[in-house]
């Protein structure tokens, strides 16, 4: 399992916050993105069934095994058995979370 740290772009601090909106909390939130094997995170039915995979969004974070293709969040669906961030060119699944130790998919 590889594990990947990756950078927050640190810009100038907004003067005013609006609720509801997110912003850098410093270095302890980190992001550390976790390689899954494939196959413990998403169920395969057949070899080679086409398997409809529904993502909800791409996020900020580049794939660390591409540097260039932007993550999709997958949720837990039919054959989805957690969330997971997902490489749509490499097809590489990824867990995060923070330096702490606290799950960064958790709703």
């Amino acid at each position: 399992m590889s594990q990947y740290v990756i950078e927050a772009e640190v810009k100038e601090k907004p003067r005013f916050t609006t609720a509801g909106r997110r912003h850098q909390h410093g270095t302890d939130e980190q992001l550390i993105l976790s390689e899954l094997d494939a196959e413990s995170v998403i169920d395969h039915s057949e070899p080679g069934d086409m398997m409809e995979l529904i993502t909800f969004g791409t996020v900020r974070e580049t794939c660390p095994k591409c540097e260039e293709a932007h993550l999709k969040l997958v949720l837990r669906q039919r054959q989805v058995r957690m969330a997971h961030l997902f490489c749509g060119d490499c097809h590489s699944c990824f867990d995060a979370h923070y330096v702490s130790g606290a799950p960064a998919l958790t709703i």
